[in-house]
């Protein structure tokens, strides 16, 4: 058990981030497999650009790694364009 009253607060902010974490990368990822599972190539265009702005924000916020979320958009811009 924490000592200090730093370290509870420092207990309590960690896991409010990591909810908060675990629901943004949760519904990126749903985003992604709907995209995916999308044939109508207007359809899928008009989602492309909310999921690469969800995937640009959780690099942003070191949710994912830099090069992850390139991979990722670039892996949905082919499929997409693939459509």
């Amino acid at each position: 058990m924490a000592n200090h009253k730093s370290a509870l607060k420092r207990i309590r902010s960690n896991e409010t981030k990591r909810l908060r974490n675990r629901y943004q990368h949760k519904t990126t990822r749903n985003a992604i497999k709907k995209l995916r599972a999308l044939t109508d190539k207007k359809e899928a265009e008009a989602l492309f650009s909310n999921v690469v702005s969800m995937i640009d924000k959780l690099a942003k916020r070191n949710i994912i790694h830099d090069n992850k979320a390139a991979n990722l958009k670039s892996k949905l811009a082919k499929h997409v364009s693939s459509l």
